[in-house]
């Protein structure tokens, strides 16, 4: 075949997603696995893993794999923090029948036992995320107790609007000018 264009073979296409939470992580190290793992393509991202909302880069390998194509993360927790988040990669990679893969993890769908390890640790992150919820839970309940934890500042003046109310003001004149609900103006006055 000599003359002819070589065919790109997508069958082992790799398309690598690295992701940092802020702008203040550097992505060099997850590019640099990315790259020694033989993604042709690397998407980069730095927002929140937490939900898969407003994640642009990720919805568009989501949207743009091919059969046989596989997706290449550093670690799975650079995917998603959720097992339902998680759990919707999976299922729009399978639909796609396309395969996740993670550098540092012996996780590869296109594998029974890297598909077994993969559903563990998406166990195994939202237990870890749900532990760090109840760890701040606990300090923020530790801290109020000593006095030291005082909240968010209240958005809303409960006295301003107790003044109004004594001055005569409408309660809906209080809410449109404060641009608050008539029952959080009832709720200051209670």
């Amino acid at each position: 075949m000599s003359g002819s264009t070589p065919k790109l073979d997508t069958s082992t296409a790799r398309i690598g997603y690295a992701r940092t939470s802020t702008t203040d992580q550097n992505l060099d190290a997850q590019i640099a696995a990315l790259e020694a793992a033989g993604c042709t393509m690397i998407r980069r991202e730095q927002k929140s893993g937490t939900k898969l909302e407003g994640r642009e880069e990720l919805q568009t390998i989501l949207d743009f794999i091919h059969d046989g194509e596989t997706l290449v993360v550093t670690r799975i927790d650079r995917l998603a923090r959720s097992l339902r988040d998680l759990q919707i990669i999976a299922d729009k990679l399978k639909e796609k029948h396309a395969h996740l893969m993670a550098t540092e993890q012996p996780v590869d769908t296109s594998t029974a036992a890297g598909k077994a390890f993969f559903d563990m640790l998406g166990v195994f992150a939202e237990f870890e995320t749900n532990l760090r919820r109840e760890r701040q839970a606990e300090g923020i309940a530790n801290a109020k107790l000593k006095g030291v934890y005082k909240g968010r500042p209240a958005k809303i003046d409960k006295e301003d609007i107790r003044r109004r109310l004594t001055a005569g003001e409408r309660p809906s004149d209080i809410a449109q000018d404060m641009k608050i609900s008539r029952t959080t103006v009832y709720k200051a006055r209670a």
